[in-house]
C-alpha cells in the first residue's frame, strides 16, 4: 500500500512540474491560477468584512498605499504587455486596502488582492520602502509561489490529492493550507515561510517593479536594515531558516543594484 502511495505520489509529481513564466524557474503546481484565485476571493472578502478599513478619501495613509498600488500596477502591466507575457495577468482584478492592525505585514493573493497593514508604516516609513514591500509581495501572487507552497504541502500531507477532493473531505484543513500559503494571518511578513528561492525571486522581481514604476530601489538596502534591527537579532541562523539571512538578502540585492537601476528605474520627476 505504501509503495503504492509512494508511486502515485511521484507519478503526480513528475505531471505536476512546470516552468514559470516570470522567473523561469520550474515549480509544482496542483493548483490552477482559477483555484487560487477563487479560494483568494473568498477569503480576501472575510479579511475586509471583519476589519477596519481606512479610506484613501480622508485618511493620508491609505491615500499613500493607494498611490502606491496604482504606480506598480500600472508598471508591471506595461512590463508585462511589452515581453509578451499580458496572459499572466489573466483573472487579476486588483485591488489595495490599507487596514488598521498593528501586525507588521502585508500580502497579495492570486488575483490581485492587496492589503497592508497599519504596522507595517512605521517599519517602511516612506512611500518607496512601502512600495519596495509591494513590490515584493505582488511578485509572491505573480510567480505563483502561493500555489507552489500549497501544492507541497497538498503533496507532503495528502498524497497529492485533488483541490476539489480536499475542499469537500478537508475544507478547513484546506483553507489553512491556503491561508499559510499566502501569508494571511501571518504576523510579520518576513516570517512567511516560503523558501529561501521563492523569496530571492521576490526580492529581485518586486526591486525590479519597484524601480519601473518610479522609485529608488536602493531604498530597499535601508528598509531591510531597518527589517533586521525588528527581530532584534532573534531569527535562526541562516542555514536552519527558510529565509535568506539579513545580511544575505541585502548583499544579493546590493549584487543585483547597479543593474536594476540602469534597466529598469525610471524616475518620476
Amino acid at each position: 500500500m505504501k509503495k503504492t502511495i509512494l508511486l502515485a505520489s511521484v507519478m503526480v509529481l513528475a505531471m505536476a512540474c512546470e516552468r514559470n513564466a516570470i522567473t523561469g524557474s520550474k515549480q509544482l503546481l496542483l493548483v490552477s491560477d482559477g483555484e487560487m484565485q477563487t479560494m483568494s476571493l473568498t477569503e480576501y472578502q472575510k479579511v475586509i468584512s471583519t476589519s477596519k478599513v481606512l479610506s484613501p478619501a480622508n485618511n493620508k495613509n491609505a491615500a499613500m498605499v493607494k498611490r502606491v498600488a496604482d504606480r506598480l500596477i500600472n508598471a508591471i502591466t506595461n512590463y508585462y504587455n511589452a515581453n509578451n507575457l499580458g496572459q499572466e495577468l489573466t483573472g487579476y482584478k486588483w485591488e489595495v486596502n490599507l487596514i488598521e492592525d498593528n501586525t507588521v505585514n502585508a500580502w497579495c493573493m492570486p488575483g490581485g488582492k492587496i492589503v497592508v497593514y497599519t504596522g507595517l508604516l512605521p517599519v517602511t516609513q516612506n512611500e518607496t520602502a512601502l512600495a519596495i514591500v509591494m513590490g515584493h509581495e505582488i511578485t509572491h501572487a505573480l510567480a505563483k509561489h502561493g500555489a507552489e507552497r500549497m501544492s507541497e504541502s497538498m503533496i507532503a500531507q495528502y498524497g497529492g490529492q485533488a483541490l476539489s477532493v480536499l475542499m469537500k473531505d478537508k475544507p478547513q484543513e484546506t483553507q489553512n493550507l491556503f491561508n499559510t500559503a499566502v501569508g494571511v494571518g501571518t504576523n510579520v511578513a518576513i516570517l512567511l515561510p516560503h523558501s529561501r528561492k521563492n523569496e530571492s525571486e521576490a526580492d529581485r522581481f518586486g526591486l525590479r517593479y519597484a524601480a519601473l514604476a518610479g522609485y529608488d530601489p536602493r531604498e530597499a538596502v535601508a528598509f531591510w536594515q531597518r527589517m533586521s534591527k525588528l527581530s532584534g537579532g532573534q531569527k535562526p541562523p541562516v542555514w536552519l531558516s527558510t529565509h535568506p539571512g539579513d545580511e544575505q538578502r541585502i548583499a544579493d540585492l546590493q549584487a543585483i543594484m547597479d543593474e536594476t537601476i540602469k534597466t529598469y528605474y525610471k524616475p518620476v520627476k
